[in-house]
C-alpha cells in the first residue's frame, strides 16, 4: 500500500485560474514599474557622479592607450637610431642614443661610443650612472687601465671597491688588478694576500687563478 508521501508525489499541481494569471501579470507590471521608478530616481540623484565616473574611466583609458603607443614608438625610434649609429660607427649618435634611452641599450651605446672615440668621459658617465652593474664595473676597470699608473694602490683599491663582491661579474678581475697595483708599488704582503685569496678560491676562473699563481 503506497504511503501518503508517495501518493502526494503522484498528485498533479493544480492549474491556475484565469484570474490568478491576471493577478500575476499585474504584480509583475507593478514590480517592474516600481523598479523603474527607483532606478530613475537613483540616476537622477547621482547623475553627476555617474557622468563624472564615466568620463574619468574614459580619460584614463585614453591616456593608457596613448601612453602605450607613445612608449612603443619611442622604443622603435631608439632601436632604429641605435642600429643606424652602429652601421655608421658614429660615436656622437651613440652618445645621443645613450642619453635618450635606458637600461642595457643606454649602457651599451655609451660603451661603444667610448670604443669608437676613446673619450674617457663616456666611461666616467657609465661608471657613475650606468643602469647595470656589469657595465658600471667594466667601465671602472677600463678607467683604471687608463689612469691606474697615476694612482696609488690604495686609490685603485678604493675605486674598485664596488667590484669587491661576487655579485659583480668582474670580482676576480678587480681583485687581481688591485694585487698587481700593490706589486707595482712594492707592497708585496698586501699583494700576496689578495693573490692567495684568488688561488684558494675554488670559484676563481682558471685563467685568473693561473695568473695569480704566476705573480705569487
Amino acid at each position: 500500500m503506497a504511503s501518503i508521501l508517495e501518493r502526494n508525489k503522484k498528485l498533479k499541481p493544480a492549474k491556475k485560474t484565469r484570474e490568478e494569471y491576471a493577478e500575476d501579470a499585474l504584480y509583475r507590471e507593478v514590480w517592474e514599474e516600481v523598479n523603474n521608478e527607483k532606478t530613475q530616481a537613483f540616476i537622477k540623484k547621482y547623475s553627476r557622479y555617474i557622468i563624472a565616473g564615466a568620463l574619468t574611466i574614459l580619460i584614463v583609458a585614453t591616456a593608457i592607450i596613448i601612453g602605450v603607443r607613445t612608449y612603443r614608438a619611442h622604443k622603435i625610434a631608439i632601436a632604429e637610431n641605435y642600429e643606424l649609429a652602429v652601421q655608421k660607427m658614429d660615436a656622437n649618435m651613440l652618445g645621443s642614443v645613450a642619453e635618450n634611452s635606458s637600461g642595457a641599450t643606454s649602457d651599451l651605446a655609451l660603451f661603444q661610443a667610448y670604443l669608437l672615440d676613446g673619450n674617457i668621459e663616456h666611461l666616467e658617465k657609465l661608471a657613475n650612472d650606468g643602469h647595470s652593474r656589469d657595465f658600471r664595473d667594466l667601465a671602472r676597470l677600463h678607467i683604471i687601465g687608463l689612469r691606474g699608473d697615476d694612482m696609488t694602490a690604495d686609490d685603485v683599491a678604493k675605486y674598485l671597491e664596488p667590484l669587491d663582491t661576487k655579485n659583480s661579474p668582474y670580482y676576480y678581475t678587480g681583485k687581481l688588478t688591485v694585487a698587481q697595483k700593490y706589486l707595482a708599488d712594492g707592497r708585496y704582503d698586501d699583494a700576496n694576500k689578495l693573490l692567495d685569496e684568488i688561488i684558494n678560491d675554488a670559484d676563481a676562473p682558471a685563467e685568473i687563478a693561473a695568473t695569480a699563481q704566476t705573480l705569487r
